[in-house]
């Protein structure tokens, strides 16, 4: 197409384009990946976090810090948490890295999704299932099982991010838009501000 018939049918976008401040928009698959990763941290390294903190936190004055745990860890974070998934599984669908499940982000990415749900699980037959005449005098095996299982999923869940943020991001979308450094400062404060109350979260109950 001549340049002079370029000019008379797209003077705006060619206008644009020219100048030097001018960046291309998100496209549709940048756009679900932002979202998916912003969802996915959110709940992994933010909420369920906050879940086990008002449970080593209330049980100290309450008998019912099961209820406070259980909301944020289900009931909050539990639809955060699939959508950011199902969002992560459709830029998948809809991008050319290989197929689901192909690289080590997809991978973990469904390892981290089968441990929320096993430990929810978990949870739920701790508190619902009680046998105290099989571990008298002392916390039933599951009880232990539960709280290593949450460390774990709180460590590959940094680790994922990291991932993603550093690596899955470049490869997915090809990087036209590259990670705001703002973004990898934000998972820098939550890995400090994690290690920071881990003793707390691994400390001896109240």
């Amino acid at each position: 197409m001549p340049s002079s018939l370029c000019l008379r049918l797209f003077p705006r976008r060619l206008a644009n384009m020219s100048n030097p401040n001018f960046s291309v928009p998100l496209n549709f698959v940048e756009k679900k990946a932002r979202t998916h990763a912003l969802l996915v941290s959110v709940g992994f390294l933010i909420l369920v976090p906050l879940g086990t903190l008002t449970a080593r936190y209330a049980r100290t004055f309450t008998n019912r810090w099961w209820f406070g745990h259980w909301i944020i860890n289900f009931v909050i974070s539990g639809p955060v948490i699939f959508a950011g998934w199902a969002l992560g599984h459709q830029t998948t669908s809809e991008s050319f890295t290989g197929g689901h499940y192909s690289d080590p982000h997809k991978k973990i990415g469904l390892a981290l999704l089968i441990m929320y749900l096993l430990q929810l699980a978990l949870g739920a037959v701790i508190h619902f299932v009680r046998v105290p005449f099989l571990f008298v005098g002392h916390r039933p095996p599951q009880n232990y099982i539960h709280a290593v299982l949450g460390l774990a999923i709180l460590a590959l869940a940094a680790y994922q991010v990291h991932y993603g943020l550093n690596t899955e991001w470049a490869r997915t979308t090809g990087n036209v838009h590259p990670v705001p450094e703002s973004a990898k400062h934000a998972w820098v404060a939550l890995v400090v501000v994690g290690l920071m109350i881990l003793p707390y979260i691994t400390g001896k109950d109240g």
